[in-house]
């Protein structure tokens, strides 16, 4: 997988993760604890740690709130050839994000991201227990461990990167802005399998967590200019059946949102 800006900055493809002379230590130190908590599950002497670390119900029923934040680092899955993948990926992309943000800023945007997500994964859960839902059999594990730190490093990556040409399989060109909204599809397949509600919730929001982080000058900042956006466009489609309805005759106006407005 490789990334390249519209320019042709670096002249051609650049390897996701790459343009670091040494792999970040912090980084490296994390994908070594996901994959060490995450054989851990698979023996009996030490399943314990990362069940205790996983976001579960035991976060509002016996007070874990720990899990809050631990749960993205607590490797999840089951026996498969599938994690080094997942492992490899986030390397690409963390690596990335960690070399444009710096150290500070890249952890955090992760811890920041993760809270975020499991809050309001937590909510949607609790709502959904109180309107009589079961939901899943197994709460949250559309975004439990590495599953996460994926979902916050893409959204990351996307941000910074908009523009940017990612090659998937060095071959297939796609903007990547796109991948904001191609990881939320995927979590939406993955949560009609499931029936995780709540998991799919945490996606979206750790998605919009680090979007509107890095959102420029600050989150507040990215929320407002949104918001002005959405009523922008909500005074236009008024005016607009206003128009219909009475009949009026919208000219060219910089007084209003638009450049238009409604004269009889």
């Amino acid at each position: 997988m490789a990334f390249r800006h519209p320019s042709g900055y670096g002249g051609g493809p650049t390897i996701l993760g790459g343009g670091l002379s040494r792999p970040p230590q912090d980084l490296l130190a994390l994908l070594a604890f996901v994959f060490v908590t995450y054989s851990m599950q698979f023996f009996a002497a030490t399943a314990l740690i990362p069940a205790l670390l996983r976001l579960t119900p035991a976060v509002w029923q016996g007070a874990f709130l720990w899990q809050l934040v631990t749960y993205p680092f607590a490797g999840f899955g089951p026996a498969s050839l599938w994690i080094l993948l997942e492992m490899l990926i986030l390397y690409w992309f963390a690596g990335s994000v960690r070399g444009q943000l710096g150290r500070r800023r890249f952890w955090r945007l992760l811890l920041g991201c993760a809270a975020t997500a499991a809050l309001a994964a937590v909510l949607v859960e609790l709502l959904a227990r109180a309107l009589g839902g079961t939901g899943a059999l197994m709460p949250f594990q559309l975004m439990q461990g590495q599953r996460m730190l994926l979902v916050i490093a893409i959204a990351a990556f996307a941000t910074l990167n908009r523009n940017a040409v990612i090659y998937l399989f060095f071959v297939l060109p796609i903007r990547a802005a796109w991948f904001i909204w191609i990881q939320i599809a995927i979590g939406f397949v993955a949560f009609l399998g499931s029936k995780d509600l709540a998991g799919f919730a945490g996606i979206c929001a750790g998605t919009a967590a680090a979007v509107f982080g890095l959102a420029p000058g600050g989150p507040w900042r990215g929320l407002r200019r949104t918001w002005l956006t959405l009523k922008q466009r909500w005074l236009e489609w008024r005016l607009r059946t206003l128009s219909r309805r009475r009949r009026f005759r919208v000219v060219d106006d910089d007084r209003w949102p638009g450049g238009h407005g409604p004269v009889n």
